[in-house]
C-alpha cells in the first residue's frame, strides 16, 4: 500500500532536442521540473524552441538552469558572461557594489527568462572560508553582513526581472572543505558558530527567498544526515526555527555527497522524507528512472508550492534594446566586471 507523499522529480535530458525517452519520462506526472545542461544548449533560438517544445508537452513544469556567473555558467554563446559574484566585493564598495550585484540579478534573470525558462538556482548564499574549492569565488563574500548585502540585491534584481530567488546551500558550504560532487563534506562546528556565521544570509534573507537548496554537506554536531536529507535540518530549522515557507529543492541527488544513504530509490525517498519539495536527479537517466519508480510507489503529489518558481513577466527576445539592459551593462563593463565585447 502507497503512503501520500508531497514531492516531485527534476530531471534532465541528454541532447539538444526531446527524444521518445524524453517525453515518456516527461509525461510522468511525478516528474515536475527539468533543468537544463551545457550539453543542452547551443544558443538563444535553439534553447527558446526547446522550452517551446517541453511547454507543448507539459506546460506546468519547471525549466531551470545554473547560470550564477563566473564558472558556473549554462547559457554561453549568445548570452552576456556575467562574472563570479565573488568579483563584485574586489570591484566596488558599499552602495555601489550593491547596484552592481542587483545588475548582475537582473541581466541574468533576464536572459534566463527571455531564453523560455523559468530560474536559475541562485544565488550562492554561501560563506568564502578560503577552504572550500567548489564554493570559493561563487561566494559573494567572507563577511555575513557583505555577503547578505549584495546577494540580497541581486535577489532585487532576479524579481524585478520577474525570476524567483533559489538561495543554496542551506546551512552553509563554505567551510567543509571537500567537494559534495565527488566527496562527502564534513562541516564539524556547533550550531551556534553556524547560526552567527554561515546562517546569517539565509536567516536575514529568507523573507526575500522563493526557494532553498540544502547542502550535501554533513554537519555532525547537529545531525548525522547531511542537510538535505536531514528532518532537523529541514523541518525543525529551516521551517521551524526560521518558518521558511518556501520550496525546498534538494541538490543533485546523483553527487557523490548524496550517495551515503543508499541507491537513487533511497536518495528520492530520504530527500522527501525529509522535506524537500523536489528532488533533482541529474547525469544519470537510470537513477532518474529508479527514483521515478520509488515516487510512483510512494504515491508523491506536487507541492502547490511549486507554482511560485514560474516565471512571473519577461521580456521579449528584443531585451537587449532595453535602457535598463543597456545601462546596467555600462555598469558592469565600467567596473571591469564584463569580458571584452560581451
Amino acid at each position: 500500500m502507497s503512503v501520500s507523499l508531497q514531492g516531485s522529480l527534476m530531471v534532465d535530458i541528454a541532447g539538444t532536442w526531446l527524444t521518445a525517452d524524453d517525453r515518456h519520462l516527461l509525461r510522468q506526472p511525478q516528474v515536475g521540473g527539468l533543468i537544463l545542461f551545457a550539453r543542452n544548449i547551443e544558443h538563444p533560438r535553439q534553447v527558446r524552441d526547446l522550452c517551446a517544445s517541453i511547454r507543448a508537452l507539459r506546460p506546468d513544469l519547471i525549466l531551470a538552469v545554473d547560470q550564477e556567473g563566473g564558472r558556473v555558467q549554462r547559457l554561453r554563446h549568445g548570452f552576456v558572461r556575467l562574472p563570479a559574484m565573488g568579483r563584485i566585493a574586489e570591484a566596488a564598495q558599499g552602495v555601489e557594489a550593491e547596484a552592481l550585484a542587483r545588475a548582475c540579478g537582473w541581466i541574468m534573470a533576464v536572459e534566463v527568462l527571455a531564453a523560455g525558462l523559468d530560474l536559475s538556482f541562485a544565488p550562492v548564499l554561501d560563506l568564502d572560508h578560503g577552504r572550500s574549492a567548489v564554493i570559493g569565488a561563487r561566494s559573494f563574500n567572507g563577511d555575513p553582513l557583505r555577503a547578505t548585502a549584495l546577494a540580497g540585491a541581486f535577489i532585487e534584481g532576479m524579481n524585478q526581472a520577474g525570476m524567483a530567488a533559489c538561495g543554496k546551500h542551506f546551512p552553509g558550504h563554505g567551510w567543509a572543505e571537500a567537494d559534495s560532487h565527488v566527496a562527502i563534506p564534513v562541516d564539524e562546528r556547533d550550531l551556534a558558530t553556524l547560526r552567527a556565521t554561515d546562517m546569517q544570509p539565509f536567516i536575514q534573507l529568507r523573507q526575500h527567498l522563493a526557494a532553498v537548496m540544502p547542502a550535501h554537506v554533513i554537519y555532525p554536531a547537529v545531525d548525522a544526515n547531511p542537510a538535505g536529507f536531514s528532518r532537523r535540518w529541514l523541518q525543525d530549522i529551516l521551517r521551524g526555527e526560521l518558518a521558511f515557507e518556501g520550496v525546498i529543492f534538494s541538490d543533485d541527488l546523483s553527487m557523490a555527497g548524496a550517495h551515503v544513504v543508499g541507491d537513487a530509490a533511497a536518495r528520492i525517498e530520504a530527500a522527501l522524507g525529509a522535506g524537500c519539495d523536489m528532488g533533482l536527479v541529474c547525469n544519470d537517466r537510470a537513477a532518474a528512472e529508479l527514483a521515478l519508480g520509488a515516487a510512483q510507489r510512494l504515491g508523491v503529489t506536487a507541492p502547490l508550492r511549486l507554482a511560485g518558481m514560474r516565471r512571473r513577466a519577461y521580456l521579449t527576445p528584443e531585451y537587449r534594446q532595453h535602457p535598463r539592459w543597456l545601462q546596467a551593462l555600462s555598469a558592469l563593463r565600467h567596473a571591469g566586471l564584463l569580458e571584452p565585447g560581451a
